[in-house]
């Protein structure tokens, strides 16, 4: 009664198999019918074994899926204003299939992307910052990742973040803050979160004061005297200067 059941499985399975061949250009058949090989290869050991469970029922899926698979390629951390970013990218170079995730969070899923190669853009961090990741061929079934912040490539947009933020850490109260100054628009982050701020001038510079809880902050930006060095911004918490991590 089983092995009827099986049969007539096969059969719906082969018919669809025309169908797509029908529909499809020789390349994009080549691809379904290799993912079509791996599910016989697992479908037939539970046939041969006799297991009473069924290998298709209807309106439900096949018990061996794509989603099942791993097939993360890629991981990145983006340290923006808001925090440190992680992104993963899941590329299905059989199905085509493409994920991203930012910090855990799925973002983009695309199922059956007959072209491998190319282009998904999004979004990171409350900013909204634009990030894309590059799909490119290095050789037969071979792909390259890379990924692009704000057009640029990370390792350039790190660079030129570098010279235009300044970070502090710091530990409060049994809790550790992060600290960034954007200083092209003097704004301030703390642990993700835009702070109020209020600004003076003082006589050999400036002070941009908020607070963390209970405890009075500032940023001071003095003029360093050297053209090269520019601005020097330091950060004082209950008057008592907190160092800048090492960029």
């Amino acid at each position: 009664m089983h092995f009827k059941k099986w049969i007539a499985n096969l059969e719906k399975l082969f018919a669809h198999v025309i169908f797509v061949a029908l529909n499809l250009s020789l390349l994009h058949f080549c691809f379904f019918l290799s993912w079509l090989l791996i599910g016989l290869k697992t479908i037939l050991p539970t046939m041969a074994s006799g297991d009473d469970s069924p290998i298709f029922e209807d309106d439900e899926s096949p018990p061996y899926s794509l989603e099942k698979m791993t097939d993360l390629v890629a991981v990145w951390e983006v340290a923006l204003s808001d925090g440190v970013h992680k992104i993963e990218f899941e590329h299905g170079t059989t199905s085509g299939k493409r994920v991203v995730y930012v910090d855990g969070k799925e973002e983009i899923r695309k199922e059956w992307m007959f072209k491998l190669v190319g282009k998904e853009t999004f979004c990171v961090g409350a900013a909204k910052t634009k990030a894309t990741i590059s799909i490119d061929p290095v050789r037969a079934f071979a792909y390259e990742y890379t990924l692009e912040i704000n057009g640029k490539s990370l390792k350039k947009y790190m660079e030129n973040r570098s010279k235009t933020t300044s970070t502090w850490v710091l530990h409060l109260d049994s809790e550790d803050f992060r600290v960034v100054l954007e200083k092209d628009t003097m704004d301030v982050w703390c642990n993700g979160k835009k702070m109020e701020t209020a600004g003076e001038f003082v006589d050999d510079g400036t002070e941009t004061h908020f607070n963390i809880g209970n405890h009075d902050c500032y940023i001071k930006a003095v003029s360093s005297g050297k053209r090269k060095e520019g601005i020097i911004h330091s950060l004082i918490v209950d008057n008592r200067e907190i160092p800048e991590i090492l960029k």
